[in-house]
């Protein structure tokens, strides 16, 4: 189907990783904002705009004159923090409807007490919560980068080239074969793609594109099984696949080990995958869908040695892929 390509994508490990940090945060962002937004509650008029500062300092100046509470006047000069005296003196130069003895007699007052900067309310929990987010998100942007920059790089600090650099390497010194010499139409595009064991995320895909830059469908070739356990995986199996964007579905086969292939239990679960195919070496391997062809041929094929089985798993496999029109 024409997802497949973007499944491939998806299903490595740091764009996985990379994606669940972003919609956590967002689920995080949405319920501190949306459905439990943060609500302040018994603060002081300290935390209000300066207008509206002025406007409850005037208030409180007309409620001076109206009950003669001056130990209520104290707390609400008090309450409006240190900007307290620059807005009284605002006021007092431009009193409006306030009464003038009532604002003489508040200036009296305010001489007499000074005004403590509040306390500032307690720290709402979504902000903790916030703060832990951030964390947890600086946290897996590090361990990512430990793990996952020296792959995406290409190299090591030593300077010792990694799989992925050795891979390529075989990849580009790999003669391509001449299909006009065989008679045969230049492929739309050709490339060499190298597994060696180690490379636990090996996932390739390419674009098909004609000379005139249009789009007609991907192809690539990732890790479909593995065997036994502990690090680097054993691949057992590879899964080649075919998007055409004129087709409904992505033609795929399993490129399988020789124990693999002969073993009824892993051909019982790959079998749902597509095709099965026995890995041997020079053999060619052809996908179709309604416009596109691709032609894979088994290039170099070394089978690992050690503990498990004889044939069981690539120590090294090169492919070489071509894509030809339908009937090309």
């Amino acid at each position: 189907m024409q997802m497949q390509p973007v499944l491939n994508f998806l299903k490595r490990p740091i764009v996985m990783a990379i994606l669940a940090v972003i919609l956590g945060f967002a689920l995080g962002l949405g319920w501190g904002w949306g459905v439990d937004p943060v609500k302040y509650v018994d603060t002081t008029p300290a935390s209000l705009r300066a207008d509206l500062q002025e406007d409850y300092l005037r208030m409180t100046v007309d409620s001076l004159q109206a009950n003669q509470d001056v130990t209520l006047a104290v707390n609400r000069w008090q309450a409006l923090g240190p900007n307290g005296p620059d807005l009284l003196k605002k006021v007092t130069a431009d009193p409006q409807a306030l009464n003038p003895q009532a604002l003489a007699a508040f200036n009296q007052i305010a001489a007499q007490y000074s005004q403590p900067i509040p306390v500032p309310p307690s720290t709402p929990w979504v902000k903790w919560v916030l703060i832990i987010a951030v964390g947890l998100i600086v946290l897996v942007g590090v361990i990512g980068a430990i793990v996952y920059l020296p792959k995406l790089l290409g190299k090591r600090g030593s300077g010792e080239p990694t799989i992925v650099m050795q891979a390529n390497e075989i990849s580009r010194s790999t003669e391509k074969t001449n299909f006009e010499n065989l008679g045969l139409a230049t492929p739309i595009t050709q490339t060499m793609t190298t597994y060696i064991l180690g490379d636990d995320l090996y996932d390739e895909s390419f674009s098909i594109d004609t000379q005139g830059g249009e789009f007609l469908g991907e192809y690539g070739v990732g890790v479909s099984e593995t065997i036994g356990v502990g690090d680097p995986k054993k691949v057992t199996a590879l899964e080649i696949w075919l998007f055409d964007k004129n087709d409904i579905k992505t033609a795929t086969k399993v490129l399988m080990s020789a124990r693999a292939f002969n073993d009824p239990d892993t051909r019982g679960r790959l079998e749902p995958k597509g095709e099965l195919v026995m890995v041997e070496p020079q053999k060619q391997i052809m996908l179709e869908t309604e416009t596109l062809q691709l032609l894979a041929t088994i290039v170099d094929l070394q089978y690992g040695q050690g503990a498990m089985p004889a044939d069981s798993y690539f120590e090294r496999l090169t492919i070489e892929l071509a894509i030809w029109p339908k009937g090309g």
